[in-house]
């Protein structure tokens, strides 16, 4: 496994490897040595009993150099991907905190983590126990996830219990701080206010009140901050709920002194900013109520996917149908699916027919007719007929879990555009608090009187404001939402990165066969000569072909058997080397053959003449048909474009895309095809390799290319481009290859994802643009900076709102992503 470099710390450290397939001492030898020959290695230990290899290196060593070396040897490295669920981030630097905590642990390679999912994914060679660890040790919670957890829900009820517990929080805080808001915000606008409070119970007496209703906000519903965030102030790893517990414990605690040791602060410096304590909880609580609630709905692809396993099956057991779990169903059980109901099961039809619904697996909204042998996969809905179906994948294998995968780590995954926001969040918070500081200082030297009223207040207003939150949930969430939306229109982005490239292809190439064909020959042209009938002249041309093996043959036999029709039976059958067929049937001399076969027969074949002529420019090579030594048809058999496809190449023109066909077909066809779909470069005839220089030369020429193939052949050029597209309906080893599989089978997904990237990407800048943009503005103003010109200061409370509202906007701005649409409907055939 090709493993991403991995940056260790100056000093020395401690590499551990676990190496499989050694037998001896010598084999103990051979690994040292090869290990210790890697540039950086200080010193190797392998120890034969633990299969392991303790390495000490230095800074930048790459631990993919390691691992190759070990191979080299003809030993294995095993390594092993394994999701956690993070419980505790907060914010952009939370993330930044974990990924370096995971990153650290000996036999890591590869730790992303994701806020908006609050999932780590890790590569390596190390158990989750010792992650687990890692993560507790900087004072966030951490559980395994196995592969089903999404289709059993377990994270989501986790969520929901949150979602309670926040909402149970937040009801409690607002309830406790409006007393103390009126009381305080209120004396200072409404003057009646004041008076009224001073002739009923004093303002020392309201003072107290509030320092009780105040405690109780931060020592119950506020308890949350300051449990993680004194701690990682400690740890000098300061994240979002430092700031917050900073911030509202020091503007409680200056309201104590001045309540019940008024006389330590020097004169004119005597206020209360209880209110100020207490609705920033509220307003904070508010928003992560919110964000909770929205970070929900980013993942509705994911719970609309899940709920489409069905829980129970009809299955056979003891020659009848017995309702059983889903979980029991084994492979090549028979079951039954009644109208109306989901096929539970990927499978194929052994009795029946019915229509099936297969838009949430395809983006298709048209049934599918299922006949005998037909495939079927679980989560679809049968629509009118009763099915019978033998399992050909359970469990983890149906393509509907296999789905559910392939989107949980598309949003898992990390955009490189993320690499900076990363870089800048993992110092954000203590540049911040440095920020606060300074401020509090500036106002203590410069400000006005009373000055520590000032320095505190805007101190808090800074700490408060700045919180990281939006930058943090700026990009991840659009991924989420994206990649989700895409899935319900069929397009499957394997890994995260292709969300990003594809907005930037120049030119789409595609492959012809079973991409912008069918990928079957099929009879598309049958014209019959004056005296003859089209369906007599099919049943006995098709009864002849029938003798043969040819795939021309068997698409003629096909299209005159395809209405349940019988061929005629026939003798004296013959095969005319180079030329063509003839036998008897039902007493008339039938001969089928190219032109050359009819020529020698003496037959005139200027009454095709222009049928002939446009076959040809349409790449189709022509036969023909002779009934008792008369001309009568001429046939055409192709493999035909699918309906999709025109409407497909205008889209991708309308994105200002070139497009290119690299086929291994003849180039006459080649061009042919091209011609008809308006296509602006062909290369033709070309074998697997050439498909690969294809794809580079064309990203020489134009710039970066995306390439869309189905077959075995297409593997390479998929891997080779720098986005791969696979039709869904083609190989395994083509779909494992590419970077997008296109569920449906039709092109049409190709703009589809293209005008998906770049909606998701522009929505990540819009995001990232909002959330740096608000900081850079707010924070100065929060420091106070239009104060001298206009004596302009923003309260704390302001500023808890503010804050709340950044990562409000932008999850509300990600979940606009649910109802994209591409811009080119009306040429979308689906």
């Amino acid at each position: 496994m090709s493993m991403p470099k991995k940056t260790l710390s100056d000093a020395i450290q401690n590499i551990s490897l676990p190496i499989e397939g050694m037998t001896c001492a010598s084999c103990v030898g051979r690994v040292e040595a090869a290990l210790t020959k890697v540039p950086g290695v200080k010193n190797v230990s392998v120890n034969l009993t633990t299969e392991r290899a303790t390495i000490q290196a230095t800074e930048g060593v790459d631990p993919t150099a390691l691992i190759e070396a070990v191979h080299k040897t003809g030993y294995e490295v095993p390594t092993s991907k394994i999701e956690l669920n993070v419980i505790g981030m907060t914010c952009a630097s939370c993330v930044g905190r974990v990924e370096k905590a995971l990153r650290s642990v000996p036999g890591v390679f590869e730790a992303t983590v994701n806020l908006a999912t609050e999932r780590a994914s890790i590569i390596g060679s190390v158990g989750p126990a010792e992650l687990i660890s890692a993560i507790e040790r900087i004072g966030y919670e951490a559980k395994i996830i196995d592969s089903l957890s999404s289709l059993q829900g377990v994270a989501e009820s986790q969520k929901e219990v949150e979602l309670l517990k926040l909402k149970r929080d937040l009801i409690l805080a607002a309830a406790l701080s409006l007393p103390v808001f009126l009381m305080e915000m209120g004396a200072h606008l409404i003057p009646g206010v004041h008076e009224l409070i001073m002739d009923t119970i004093g303002m020392k007496p309201s003072w107290y009140m509030q320092f009780v209703l105040t405690a109780l906000v931060l020592a119950f519903p506020g308890r949350r901050f300051y449990q993680k965030g004194f701690p990682a102030l400690l740890r000098l790893a300061p994240d979002m709920n430092s700031l917050v517990a900073v911030g509202t414990a020091a503007a409680f605690g200056y309201s104590i002194v001045a309540t019940f040791a008024s006389g330590l602060l020097p004169e004119g410096t005597v206020n209360v900013y209880y209110e100020a304590a207490a609705v920033i909880v509220v307003l904070i609580l508010l928003g992560r109520f919110l964000e909770a609630r929205a970070k929900g709905r980013t993942s509705e692809a994911i719970k609309r996917l899940a709920k489409m396993q069905v829980k129970e099956a009809h299955v056979m057991r003891n020659h009848r149908f017995w309702d059983v779990p889903i979980n029991e169903v084994v492979l090549n059980d028979v079951l039954e699916v009644r109208p109306g109901e989901r096929v539970p099961v990927d499978g194929v039809v052994t009795n029946g027919k019915s229509f099936v619904d297969e838009s949430m697996i395809t983006g298709e909204p048209i049934p599918v007719e299922k006949i005998l042998g037909s495939s079927v996969v679980g989560g679809t809905v049968n629509q009118n007929g009763m099915l019978e179906m033998r399992a050909t994948a359970v469990g983890n294998q149906t393509m509907l879990a296999q789905i559910i995968r392939m989107v949980e780590q598309a949003q898992g995954s990390k955009l490189p555009i993320q690499a900076l926001v990363d870089k800048v969040t993992m110092w954000f918070v203590p540049a911040v608090m440095g920020a606060a500081l300074l401020t509090f200082i500036s106002w203590m030297i410069f400000g006005p009187s009373p000055a520590l009223t000032f320095a505190l207040v805007n101190a808090v207003s800074v700490l408060i404001i700045a919180c990281p939150c939006a930058m943090g949930l700026a990009t991840p969430t659009s991924i989420m939402v994206g990649t989700g939306r895409g899935a319900e229109l069929g397009v499957l982005f394997r890994r995260g990165e292709a969300l990003q490239l594809l907005k930037d292809a120049k030119v789409v190439a595609v492959d012809k066969t079973g991409t912008l064909t069918e990928g079957r020959p099929v009879l598309t042209d049958l014209d019959v000569a004056e005296g003859f009938e089209r369906d007599s002249l099919l049943a006995k041309v098709g009864a002849v072909e029938s003798k043969s093996e040819h795939p021309i043959a068997r698409a003629i036999v096909a299209a005159a058997t395809e209405n349940g029709q019988s061929l005629p039976s026939l003798t004296d059958f013959e095969s005319v080397t180079g030329m063509g067929v003839r036998a008897l049937v039902e007493g008339s001399l039938v001969e089928v053959g190219a032109d050359r076969f009819m020529r020698q027969l003496g037959l005139d074949l200027k009454v095709f003449a222009q049928t002939a002529e446009r076959l040809g420019q349409e790449g189709k090579s022509p036969l023909y048909a002779a009934i008792n030594g008369q001309l009568a048809g001429i046939i055409a058999v192709a493999d035909p474009i699918k309906t999709s496809t025109p409407g497909a190449i205008a889209a991708l023109h309308q994105l200002g895309l070139k497009v290119a066909m690299i086929t291994g077909d003849n180039a006459k066809t080649a061009h042919a095809i091209a011609r008809q779909l308006g296509i602006d470069e062909v290369i033709a005839e070309v074998m697997p390799e050439g498909k690969v220089n294809a794809v580079r030369r064309l990203k020489a020429t134009y710039g970066q290319i995306a390439f869309v193939g189905d077959g075995i052949n297409d593997a390479p050029a998929l891997a080779e481009a720098d986005v791969g597209l696979a039709i869904g309906t083609g190989t395994d080893i083509a779909v494992e290859s590419a970077d997008v599989v296109l569920m449906s089978g039709n092109l049409q997904g190709v703009p589809d994802a293209i005008a998906l990237s770049k909606a998701t990407i522009g929505n990540i800048h819009q995001n990232l643009f909002w959330a740096f943009a608000y900081n850079t503005v707010l924070i100065p103003v929060a420091a106070g900076a239009l104060y001298p010109a206009w004596g302009l200061l923003l309260s704390p409370v302001f500023s808890a709102a503010a804050m709340a509202l950044s990562s409000v906007f932008v999850l509300g701005n990600a979940l606009r992503l649910r109802t994209f649409k591409p811009s080119f409907v009306e040429l979308n055939s689906r």
